[in-house]
């Protein structure tokens, strides 16, 4: 069984503080776009985010908060989302940052292909580390790290031996990730251009 939770901790300052996953693009709001190319592949689907859950009540997922572990980077909401996957019965667990609209539809089935207990996702060169595959057998492990204040999921990848799945960015970086306007104008035209 395979859950996936989308990351959606982030302050999304770069875009004036509006929470990334309510862009629209292409008239989707990314948080749509991520739903309708990630429901099929998987057996369950949920959010990570703090503060008022009902901003997610349309979607009807599931809305997972930051453990009160202290933990404050991306890291936070990957661990929250690891302890969820493994207590609700999930063998495996992807995560997906609330920013990249057009994560590949074969995500998990090459995730799964490489039979490793972690991997992530890899395009142009650039290994994204929010995008990837985790077996719920390295909860523990994951516990331990951030009790020793472990800082980055780049850092817990490499750790636990994240193998990288690369992914063509022909004819567009299916990663792309909105962080700033300039970002969405290109999401835009991709959108426009290839309707991914």
């Amino acid at each position: 069984m395979i859950a996936g939770v989308i990351i959606a901790g982030g302050r999304s300052s770069r875009m004036g503080g509006v929470e990334k996953v309510f862009i629209e693009i292409g008239g989707k709001r990314i948080l749509e776009h991520i739903i309708g190319r990630m429901a099929p592949q998987l057996d369950r689907l949920a959010i990570n985010a703090n503060g008022d859950a009902t901003r997610f009540r349309d979607t009807g997922l599931a809305v997972i908060a930051d453990l009160p572990d202290g933990v404050q980077t991306p890291l936070a909401g990957f661990h929250a989302a690891l302890r969820w996957a493994k207590t609700t019965g999930f063998d495996w667990l992807v995560t997906l940052p609330s920013d990249a609209p057009f994560v590949p539809r074969d995500l998990v089935a090459r995730f799964a292909a490489t039979g490793q207990k972690a991997a992530i996702g890899v395009s142009n060169g650039q290994e994204h580390y929010l995008t990837g595959l985790w077996s719920v057998s390295l909860s523990e492990t994951l516990d331990d790290a951030v009790k020793t204040g472990m800082f980055r999921v780049k850092d817990w990848a490499h750790r636990v031996g994240a193998v990288a799945v690369e992914w063509p960015v022909h004819p567009f970086d299916p990663f792309f990730n909105v962080n700033t306007p300039e970002d969405l104008a290109g999401a835009q035209a991709i959108a426009a251009k290839f309707e991914p």
